[in-house]
């Protein structure tokens, strides 16, 4: 094929392929070969990546090919033809729409035009998955429980809780964005946070010189609380780099509202110096860090959900996971749907 044509069809995001009456594969984009993983000339087996690439056409598994008998349907008509077909990648069924046009001289052109959308959802879904494992196992000294919605396939949320020198240490970060983009800003996060560092405010001033190495505009920024909870000294040390949620914490005498004025993570203050401050707590109380999600969800009229509301359900919960619970329960009836990610970890002290 001429090679302005090959130009043009080896850079489009649809899959295309081009074969001859006799099945043999001329040409297939660089799309199509992503896509099934296969060769650009060869059998149509060498193609889409098929183990009877030897025996094309005779193999025990081409008789229930969709696809060759499809192109050899679409070659009989010699008209243009069109077909939903199913095809299993490991556990996964994917459905593409393909076109088959014939080009004169026995050739065809083969057009699958949802099969980079089709990958893109392959690629989201194996993205989310990654993201799922970032999440926190619920194993900890101190026991707690969390929720964590993102409003899209990708979240721009990051809970962690991990065991550090002498405490558990409960950490919430929310990067700007929705989407891809903050699901990559999160996974930064992740491994830019100093797990052997047992000063929250410390561990935020070590993301913070790794986040100006990104070089990044205004734009990109990300918010963070982070708890070290000391058992031996019945002490809370914490640090918040520009969260607007407050650290709650709900005691004999009713809850605290801990708020911290600091700027977030960003090129905005790249030398600002964060600190710890400290708490004391008593046994049974319960320790909650959220995201302004929560407390900025608004119902399908426009109310939001508000942080009045928070309060409310940890007053009347008895414990982390109650609260959660709770929590959760009320967003789903109140908003209906979320525009933000949703997370909060709750903690049970002792």
């Amino acid at each position: 094929m001429g090679n302005l044509y090959k130009e043009i069809l080896e850079h489009i995001p649809t899959a295309a392929i081009v074969f001859n009456e006799a099945l043999r594969v001329r040409y297939c984009n660089r799309s199509f070969r992503a896509y099934f993983g296969g060769k650009e000339r060869g059998t149509l087996a060498d193609a889409v990546s098929c183990t009877e690439e030897e025996h094309c056409g005779k193999g025990v598994k081409c008789a229930y090919c969709t696809l060759r008998e499809f192109f050899q349907d679409a070659v009989r008509s010699d008209r243009i033809s069109f077909r939903k077909l199913v095809f299993r990648r490991g556990k996964d069924a994917l459905t593409l729409r393909i076109k088959v046009t014939p080009m004169g001289d026995g050739v065809y052109l083969g057009v699958a035009d949802s099969a980079y959308e089709t990958e893109i959802a392959r690629e989201m879904s194996s993205a989310q998955d990654i993201q799922q494992r970032l999440l926190p196992a619920a194993k900890s000294d101190a026991p707690y429980s969390y929720m964590y919605i993102p409003c899209r396939e990708i979240g721009g949320d990051l809970p962690d809780v991990y065991e550090t020198d002498g405490g558990t240490m409960g950490v919430l970060a929310d990067v700007s964005g929705k989407g891809i983009s903050a699901g990559m800003l999160s996974a930064f996060v992740r491994a830019g946070w100093d797990r052997g560092e047992i000063s929250p405010a410390r561990a935020i001033l070590g993301l913070n010189a790794k986040f100006q190495e990104l070089n990044l505009d205004e734009r990109s920024y990300v918010t963070a609380v982070a708890v070290r909870i000391g058992r031996e000294e019945r002490e809370l040390v914490y640090c918040a780099a520009g969260h607007n949620a407050p650290i709650l914490l709900k005691g004999a005498h009713g809850i605290d509202e801990i708020v911290m004025k600091a700027p977030p993570v960003s090129t905005w203050m790249p030398d600002f110096g964060y600190r710890d401050d400290k708490i004391p707590y008593e046994k049974g109380d319960i320790l909650v860090l959220l995201t302004d999600g929560v407390i900025e969800s608004r119902s399908p009229s426009g109310e939001q959900f508000s942080l009045e509301r928070v309060e409310e359900i940890l007053r009347c919960s008895e414990n982390a996971q109650r609260f959660i619970e709770r929590l959760k329960a009320s967003l789903k009836e109140f908003c209906g749907t979320f525009n933000d990610d949703i997370t909060a970890i709750a903690f049970d002290l002792s």
